[in-house]
C-alpha cells in the first residue's frame, strides 16, 4: 500500500465532478481541501463526499488561502481554459505540484509565465492528458520503441466530435467551450490527439515542433442548427460563429516529420481522434482499427488482366498485437481503472500522484504542456494571416537537443520501462 498523497481541488464545476468519481475510489490520495468562487458548488461537492462516506475536506473560496495549508502536496485545477494556467503558476510558486486539465492556450505569454514559474521554483506541473494512456496509443509507443515501425515519417491526429447540441445551446448550458467557438477560430482542443503523438515522436527530447500552418473552412453548421432549433420553437438569435467547421493544422518537426491535426466539433459524425503513425516499416491507423507491419502482416501477389503482377497488402486488427506488444501498464493495471473516460482518468491521476509522492518530474512536464497548448493560439495566428506559417517558440531554450533522462517508472511516456513492472 502506497502512502496517500494529500491534494486539493480548485474549481468545482462539471469536470471536477467527473474527477471526483475517480478520486473518491482511489486509496492513493486524500482530498483534504476544495475551493470554488461560489458556495453552491462547494455544498454540492460536500454532498458527494458524504455519499461516498469520505471525510469532508476543508473548503475555501480563495485558492490563495488554500495554498497556505502546509500539509497540501498537490493541487488539481479543473477550471476554465482562461484561468487554469495562472492558477497552476500560483500553485508552483507556493511549492505545490499542479495538475491542470486539457485545453488550448490563449496566448504564448501565459505559457512562458508557466515555464518561468517552473524554472524559478522547480515545482512541476502536469497536464492530465488521459489520451496518452489509451491502450492502443501506448501499444503503438511500445512497438515504435522496439523498432517495428522503422523510422517515423508522418503522423495524424484529430478531435472530431459532434458537440453541436451543446455549442448551439450555449445560452442555456453556459458551456465555456461554446464561447471559445463563438469568438475564436483555430485548433481549440489539440492535446487529446497531439499528446500521444508528441511522446511517440520524442518532442522536447531530441525533437521539437518548428512551425505550423492552419486553415479554416467556412462556419455554417452551428448557425444552421440554431435556425433549426428556432423553427422547432426553441428560439435562438441568428448570430455568427467564428470557429470554422473544420480546422486543418500541419506541424513541421525538427526531425523532419510532419503532423496533421483536424479539429471538427460542429458537424454530425461519430467520435474519432483520427490517430495515424507511419514509419518506413509500418503504420497504425486508428479509424480502421488496424496495423500493417512490413514482413509481419499479410501480403499477396496477384496478377492483373494484362498478366502483370501486383502486390496487395492487408491490415491486421489492432487486437491481434495485444498479447505480444500491449504496454505493461495495460497488462497490470486494467483491472484498477475507475472513474471517467473508461477509467483513463485514473491512469493519468495515478501518474501525477506518483510524481508528487516521489518528488519527481511527471511524465507530461511543463515543456510538454507549453508546446501542446501553444498549438491553439499559433493556429489562430496562422488562420488570421491567410494560413501563413507561424514559428513555434522553443520553450526549452535549446534543452530539447540533449535533455536529462526522464524518471524511469511505470508511468513514463518517453520510454517503456518494463523492469518497473517486474515483481
Amino acid at each position: 500500500m502506497v502512502r496517500p498523497v494529500k491534494v486539493g481541488i480548485v474549481g468545482l464545476g462539471p469536470r471536477a465532478e467527473v474527477l471526483l468519481a475517480a478520486f473518491l475510489r482511489m486509496d492513493e490520495m486524500e482530498v483534504i481541501a476544495v475551493c470554488d468562487l461560489h458556495e453552491e458548488p462547494i455544498r454540492k461537492t460536500l454532498g458527494i463526499f458524504e455519499r461516498y462516506g469520505k471525510p469532508a475536506p476543508k473548503t475555501f473560496t480563495n485558492y490563495h488561502e488554500m495554498l497556505k495549508l502546509e500539509e497540501l502536496e498537490g493541487v488539481f485545477i479543473p477550471t476554465s481554459w482562461n484561468s487554469h494556467l495562472a492558477i497552476a503558476a500560483d500553485c508552483m510558486e507556493a511549492g505545490k505540484y499542479a495538475a491542470i486539465e486539457v485545453g488550448g492556450a490563449s496566448s504564448i505569454e501565459e505559457l512562458w509565465q508557466l515555464v518561468h514559474a517552473y524554472e524559478r521554483t522547480k515545482t512541476p506541473v502536469m497536464m492530465l492528458e488521459n489520451a496518452c494512456y489509451c491502450r492502443d496509443e501506448l501499444m503503438v509507443l511500445n512497438m515504435v520503441r522496439k523498432g517495428l515501425f522503422g523510422e517515423l515519417v508522418y503522423c495524424e491526429g484529430g478531435y472530431e466530435h459532434n458537440l453541436r447540441n451543446n455549442l448551439a445551446r450555449m445560452e442555456n448550458t453556459g458551456e465555456e467551450r461554446a464561447y471559445h467557438n463563438r469568438f475564436r477560430n483555430g485548433e481549440l482542443y489539440p492535446t487529446h490527439e497531439l499528446g500521444p503523438l508528441a511522446k511517440i515522436l520524442r518532442i522536447n527530447r531530441g525533437n521539437r515542433f518548428l512551425s505550423l500552418t492552419s486553415s479554416a473552412t467556412k462556419s455554417v453548421s452551428i448557425p444552421a442548427y440554431r435556425r433549426e432549433l428556432t423553427a422547432k420553437g426553441e428560439p435562438y438569435p441568428d448570430v455568427p460563429f467564428n470557429q470554422g467547421d473544420v480546422i486543418t493544422t500541419i506541424i513541421k518537426c525538427a526531425g523532419g516529420e510532419n503532423i496533421t491535426l483536424t479539429h471538427s466539433v460542429s458537424m454530425p459524425r461519430p467520435y474519432s481522434r483520427n490517430g495515424r503513425v507511419q514509419g518506413t516499416k509500418g503504420i497504425w491507423l486508428e479509424d480502421v482499427k488496424g496495423i500493417y507491419i512490413e514482413g509481419m502482416s499479410r501480403d499477396e501477389t496477384l496478377i492483373d488482366p494484362a498478366g502483370n503482377p501486383y502486390d496487395r497488402h492487408f491490415w491486421d486488427p489492432v487486437e491481434s498485437f495485444y498479447e505480444k506488444y500491449d504496454h505493461p501498464v495495460w497488462k497490470t493495471d486494467k483491472d484498477k481503472l475507475v472513474g471517467g473516460h473508461g477509467g483513463l482518468d485514473s491512469l493519468a491521476i495515478r501518474a501525477f500522484l506518483h510524481a508528487v509522492r516521489n518528488r519527481e518530474n511527471p511524465p507530461i512536464d511543463v515543456y510538454d504542456v507549453a508546446a501542446w497548448m501553444a498549438v491553439t493560439c499559433l493556429s489562430e495566428q496562422s488562420i488570421a494571416m491567410g494560413s501563413m506559417p507561424v514559428a513555434f517558440p522553443d520553450f526549452t531554450n535549446g534543452k530539447w537537443i540533449r535533455r536529462e533522462p526522464t524518471p524511469r517508472n511505470r508511468w513514463s511516456l518517453d520510454e517503456v520501462c518494463e523492469e518497473c513492472f517486474e515483481d
